[in-house]
């Protein structure tokens, strides 16, 4: 599976002291790596960027003005309420305006926003978690709504810093435009329940199986020693590590050093990685690639935690220097999966928005 930008057999970086572990003197600290991770270059405004936040501006202030003025109150919330960081994946009440309560024109608007960050699979990607929640209905009941998915818009579209988010149960996607040039759509969650439907005229559907047949794929291609070291579990965890206000739980990364991969092994994990990075717009993907190349793509460590068996709890991730992408299947009799993209330096628009604050006095 060929990426532009990745170069996946590019073993460059492998002899990188991270590469080969008998050059570690010891686990670098979790402050140490994300000290480490904050220095790294945001994907350097470019021209490329410049053209996507435009883009994004005017999709976001045409939603806006496709709104009543009650409906705009409930969608526009200041970019420095504590809400902006306040992201999850379970039912709840959420601020701003729900797709359920747009009528088709508006609801139109709404989309063509977040086709200006994701391409058509990203999304699928979004049209299949609402999918899923329909089919939790049928089998639940109407607490289970495919419209209560809210848009929320901080800020004024195109004077930085500002974002929108697109929310609701297993969907968060949290764009932020912090400074000239800078775009970020972490945190990214997504989730499946059921990981695969058993019955109905969705039936067999799988909306994030891809990831779990890779994840597969790799460990089946791994030698017993390289399993060995991915392996850093017998059991599943149950949740993803860095779900909302639990990021420092994670630590350094574990696993096997991707620079302990041959190309054919890595690609496949650079696969991995692209059913989220994927997901966006070609500007947007190459500004995320250029972002995991500035980290060390051997640095990065693949790790897996519970059964190898179908159809058993299981769990996975991806993690570099400030790039994880989790994606945990326990819950339900392993038919319920929890996947997120993360960057630990950047949710939020976080480092670019620092530099934006010191560059300029501000409010």
């Amino acid at each position: 599976m060929p990426h532009d930008g990745w170069h996946p057999h590019d073993h460059s970086h492998d002899d990188e002291p991270h590469a080969h572990p008998h050059h570690h003197h010891g686990p670098p600290t979790r402050r140490a790596v994300l000290a480490a991770a904050t220095l790294l270059p945001f994907g350097a405004a470019s021209a490329q960027t410049a053209d996507a936040a435009q883009r994004i501006a005017d999709a976001a202030n045409r939603f806006l003005a496709a709104l009543d003025a009650a409906q705009r109150l409930r969608a526009l919330i200041a970019f420095e309420a504590d809400n902006r960081l306040d992201w999850h994946y379970i039912p709840r009440n959420r601020s701003g305006l729900s797709l359920g309560e747009m009528a088709p024109p508006q609801a139109a608007a709404a989309r063509a926003l977040f086709a200006t960050v994701l391409n058509d699979e990203g999304l699928k990607l979004l049209d299949g978690v609402r999918l899923l929640e329909g089919v939790l209905r049928e089998q639940q009941g109407s607490f289970r709504d495919p419209g209560r998915y809210f848009v929320s818009v901080f800020g004024t579209p195109g004077r930085f810093p500002w974002g929108w988010r697109f929310e609701g149960h297993h969907l968060s996607l949290n764009v932020t435009l912090p400074a000239a040039g800078h775009v970020t759509v972490t945190p990214f969650f997504a989730g499946a329940h059921p990981a695969t439907v058993r019955d109905g005229p969705n039936r067999g559907f799988r909306l994030l199986g891809t990831s779990e047949d890779l994840a597969r794929q790799i460990m089946a291609g791994l030698s017993a020693q390289q399993r060995q070291m991915a392996i850093i579990a017998d059991r599943s965890f149950g949740e993803i590590v860095t779900s909302p206000q639990r990021e420092r739980d994670l630590g350094q990364p574990r696993g096997l050093d991707l620079g302990q991969m041959s190309g054919a092994q890595r690609a496949l994990v650079e696969a991995l990685m692209d059913r989220f990075l994927g997901t966006l717009t070609a500007d947007l993907v190459a500004a995320q690639k250029k972002r995991v190349m500035d980290q060390g793509l051997a640095s990065f460590r693949f790790a897996w935690a519970g059964s190898l068996t179908p159809g058993e709890a299981h769990y996975f991730r991806v993690h570099g220097p400030a790039t994880v992408i989790e994606h945990d299947n326990t819950q339900n009799g392993a038919n319920h999966i929890h996947a997120v993209w993360r960057d630990l330096a950047a949710d939020f628009g976080r480092d670019a928005l620092a530099d934006h604050y010191r560059r300029q006095p501000h409010r």
